[in-house]
């Protein structure tokens, strides 16, 4: 399942050769929305570098990655006023992009989301899902702020 960079279409997407409903960037990752989200405001984090899974990633990037994707979760949770949220990755199995990616999923109770059957709902139309990406995006901004 490996892929290299040039074939990966996250790598595409961090070097904006490829679109993508982005909700935050900084020096080393980058966030933008699920085009088949769980639920509405699935983000996916990902380190602008191709590195196929968590094992990959170099140890100097894993302190920011994951200060990314806290950062991240505290966004969707408040933007969307979910009960919380869903954070995972996969390492190859299930991993439809050869690139590591954080899933950060809101969640409410009862929201019918059990185990590992995961159903998945593209966005109605682009400008839904431009609302949920400008309220998360709106919201990391208002995070690393401080406010």
């Amino acid at each position: 399942m490996a892929d290299s960079p040039e074939n990966c279409l996250f790598c595409k997407i961090a070097a904006r050769t490829v679109s993508a409903p982005v909700v935050f960037e900084d020096e080393t990752s980058l966030a933008f929305l699920d085009h088949r989200p769980l639920f509405p405001g699935h983000t996916l984090l990902i380190p602008k570098r191709h590195y196929e899974t968590l094992a990959g990633l170099p140890v100097s990037l894993i302190q920011p990655f994951f200060a990314a994707a806290q950062l991240l979760s505290r966004a969707v949770e408040s933007a969307l006023a979910a009960d919380g949220s869903l954070v995972a990755i996969n390492n190859r199995v299930s991993q439809s992009v050869p690139h590591l990616h954080v899933h950060i999923v809101p969640r409410r109770k009862k929201d019918g989301l059990r185990g590992f059957f995961w159903p998945r709902q593209p966005y109605k139309t682009e400008q839904e899902a431009e609302s949920f990406r400008k309220i998360i995006a709106d919201h990391v901004l208002r995070l690393r702020a401080g406010a």
